[in-house]
Order: C-alpha cells, then sequence, then structure tokens
C-alpha cells in the first residue's frame, strides 16, 4: 500500500513539474472598446493551444473555442473581448496546450519573438574584429536572446577576459561565450548555431 502511494505521489509531482514546463504565457493588449488576448511561445517547439475567458462586464463572440496554432519563438493574437463601456471588466481564461498538433488547428498570423537559448550568448567585440558585424547582424534576425559587449567600452570586461586570453589583443574575430565557454573560432553565424546545438 505504501508503494502505491509513493508512485501516485511521484505521478502527481512529475505531472506538476511538466506543466509547469510549457513555455506559453497569455499577454493582453487593451484597444479601444476591446481587450486583445496573445499567447508568446518562448520555446523553439509549436503547440496548438485553446483559450476560454469568462468573467463579466464584457461581450464575446459565443462560437465555440477553436485550436489555434502557436509557431515556436512566436507571439499569436488569440481572441478579443469587447469592453462595455464604464465598467471594468472581471476575467478569467483557462488555456489549453497540446503539444500533439492538429491538421484542423487555426493558423494565424503571427509575429517573431526572441528566446532564451539553451546555453547563454555572450558576444565580446575585439578592437582589430573582422567578423563581428555579420555575426551581431546574424543575431538580430535571429529568434535567440543575446548580449553583445564592445570591449574598448568595457575595459573591466576585457581585463577579466585576459586572464584565458592574454593575447585579447591581436585576436582579429568575436569573442563568443557559449554557456560559460569561451570561443574565438566561430566566425560565422552557423558555426555558432552548430555549437550552440551540440549536448
Amino acid at each position: 500500500m505504501l508503494k502505491f502511494q509513493t508512485l501516485i505521489t511521484l505521478l502527481c509531482i512529475a505531472f506538476q513539474i511538466n506543466a509547469q514546463e510549457t513555455p506559453l504565457r497569455v499577454v493582453t493588449k487593451d484597444i479601444p472598446n476591446r481587450l486583445a488576448f496573445y499567447v508568446i511561445n518562448e520555446n523553439k517547439q509549436d503547440f496548438d493551444v485553446q483559450i476560454t475567458i469568462s468573467g463579466t462586464n464584457f461581450r464575446q463572440s459565443q462560437s465555440r473555442p477553436r485550436w489555434v496554432r502557436i509557431p515556436g519563438a512566436s507571439k499569436v493574437h488569440l481572441k478579443s473581448i469587447f469592453l462595455i463601456r464604464g465598467k471594468k471588466p472581471n476575467y478569467t481564461y483557462d488555456l489549453k496546450v497540446n503539444d500533439s498538433l492538429s491538421k484542423r488547428a487555426l493558423k494565424k498570423a503571427f509575429e517573431r519573438v526572441k528566446i532564451k537559448p539553451e546555453k547563454s550568448i555572450t558576444v565580446y567585440i575585439t578592437e582589430k574584429c573582422i567578423n563581428c558585424d555579420s555575426i551581431i547582424q546574424a543575431l538580430e534576425h535571429s529568434n535567440y536572446k543575446y548580449i553583445a559587449y564592445i570591449l574598448s567600452e568595457k575595459s573591466e570586461i576585457k581585463n577579466q577576459l585576459k586572464n584565458y586570453l592574454p593575447e585579447i589583443d591581436t585576436i582579429k574575430t568575436p569573442i563568443i561565450n557559449l554557456g560559460g565557454k569561451l570561443f574565438t573560432n566561430l566566425i560565422a553565424y552557423d558555426k555558432l548555431l552548430e555549437e550552440l546545438n551540440k549536448e
């Protein structure tokens, strides 16, 4: 009996952990006479979601909620409610998430968002750097969040890096920190991605 209770407890904990890991969040935006609900997917994986909104002091479409595709690293408008003049809306919502994608899910227009990579990305721009502009430009157009420092403007960071790279003043490539590991040979964005995706 004790083993069975322990198993049930472990399954409940595992379910709660998995439920908390869903990288989706709901945000709202005030529009004249309306309140728009968006879902932001902060992961590379696509999901299908369905939202149900209930409450008072607003009107909404009475049509049946549909599943909507939320691509990885994107923000999608799900639904809007119509506000009643002079009254503050009081609402709750229920968001159902499915990682088994359906062919019937609506595919709406979406906006790309930056997401946190599995390994943090920091780019140190050296004074004689040749490839820094192309790496920074590629990261700007990527889905990943990153930090960049111009070493000529950050002497304290440059001095710290000198402990690991004494030849820092002669390096002509970007110095890239991926999850705590320094690289001076990642001169193209595809090489950076390759290293980023390594286990």
